[in-house]
């Protein structure tokens, strides 16, 4: 599974002109389950997204985990990051996990973050999304659980 992780001061997700997710301070998490990806990957990838100490302490250093912050999670499906750019100038995508999965997958992300202790709002899955983000930094973390 793949998760682009943003440090956000606000971010939010509108569908069809309808606000569906918001947050302030805390991570936008744009996700991606990939072909073999299975549900022992989600408290792994869950845990590391709330641990990770990417958030500024007192003296200004990144010191905070975003459960540290008090922060919340935007957790966003987002398919085009399994993107193959490795041949001509048009991506493959083959390497995402099927809808169905990737979905199941997605969701379950943001449940095992809510069993973290984090604050969770999604997007809608296979929708036309809009995102909208105030980055914090900024600050951007690619994590894959397969590397």
């Amino acid at each position: 599974m793949r998760a682009l992780l943003q440090r956000v001061s606000e971010a939010s997700v509108t569908v069809e002109g309808e606000r569906i997710g918001e947050i302030g301070p805390g991570l936008l998490v744009l996700a991606c389950a990939m072909q073999g990806d299975t549900e022992a990957v989600v408290p792994k990838l869950a845990a590391k997204i709330a641990k990770l100490r990417i958030f500024q302490d007192d003296a200004g250093k990144m010191n905070l985990s975003v459960r540290d912050a008090g922060g919340a999670a935007l957790v966003v499906s987002q398919f085009t990051l399994a993107a193959d750019t490795s041949r001509g100038n048009r991506p493959g995508f083959s390497t995402a996990a099927p809808p169905e999965e990737g979905e199941r997958l997605y969701l379950a992300l943001a449940e095992a973050l809510r069993a973290e202790g984090i604050e969770t709002q999604t997007g809608r899955f296979g929708a036309d999304m809009k995102v909208r983000l105030l980055n914090d930094g900024p600050v951007t973390i690619w994590l894959d659980t397969d590397a």
